[in-house]
């Protein structure tokens, strides 16, 4: 019999930022693998629309929103999952937000919007969860950064130096809480179509050049993001922390195309 490593029977999975785009298809392929999922987001509709999914599958879950710009929030969403369902394995950090401007023109108040999304909400989440997934002895943080990890992109200052705090905060939780026996890695997609950013990307200059530098010549698909999440949430990393890998189509790594 072949054991399968990446069965998450058993674990109870928590994605902030699960109840849309590629959080949520992280949280349905995370209860497609036999977690018990909670998809918490600010809209609470949304979050009842991934639940309903999750339970068609058998999973267990919970409608609970959760705001990352709110510790107590946090705090209220994590007692709420350990008084339902007992424990938490797994935390998916995949709430996030952008805005479109030069760094010139960039005010205070739009660059701490999406930095306290971004990077500090995902400390705040972090830190609220350290202790049960350290009580877990398989805890397993898996945070969503962005190919802007590696890159900037045009006219999205705030975004790029968020995602980039993500891989540097994704390295210093892997080092610090090894000893806890708890994995922290990360996920950088690479261009996916979403509520937020299609209408940029479909039959426009600046989606035309992203294909054109990427060698698959297509932009991703939700279920290639969820799939490698469902594997850094498993077994199968039992000796990879703090790495961060990038879904996309070799963009990365590419010079010229043609």
């Amino acid at each position: 019999m072949v054991k399968n490593i990446t069965d998450l029977s058993g674990r109870v999975a928590v994605v902030i930022g699960g109840t849309s785009g590629l959080g949520r298809a992280i949280a349905i392929a995370l209860a497609e693998s036999g977690a018990d999922v909670v998809p918490s987001g600010r809209r609470k509709e949304m979050a009842n629309s991934a639940c309903v999914e999750i339970e068609k599958l058998g999973r267990r879950t919970l409608r609970h929103g959760v705001d990352v710009g709110n510790r107590a929030s946090i705090d209220e969403l994590r007692d709420t999952v350990l008084k339902e369902l007992g424990h938490v394995d797994i935390l998916v950090n995949a709430a996030g937000r952008t805005f479109r401007q030069q760094a010139k023109d960039l005010s205070e108040k739009d660059w701490h919007a999406v930095i306290d999304t971004n990077l500090t909400g995902m400390l705040r989440a972090c830190q609220s969860f350290y202790e049960p997934l350290k009580e877990s002895g398989h805890g397993r943080v898996v945070n969503i950064a962005s190919l802007a990890s590696f890159v900037a992109w045009y006219d999205v200052v705030a975004y790029n130096v968020s995602k980039m705090g993500v891989l540097s905060l994704t390295q210093t939780l892997a080092i610090e809480w090894a000893r806890d026996n708890i994995i922290v890695n990360a996920l950088a997609p690479g261009v996916f179509p979403t509520d937020i950013n299609a209408t940029v990307l479909h039959g426009t200059a600046r989606g035309k050049e992203i294909l054109m530098r990427t060698p698959m010549q297509r932009f991703g698909r939700p279920e290639e993001v969820a799939s490698a999440a469902v594997f850094l949430a498993s077994d199968a990393v039992s000796f990879i922390t703090g790495t961060t890998i990038a879904i996309d189509g070799g963009y990365l790594c590419s010079g010229v195309n043609s």
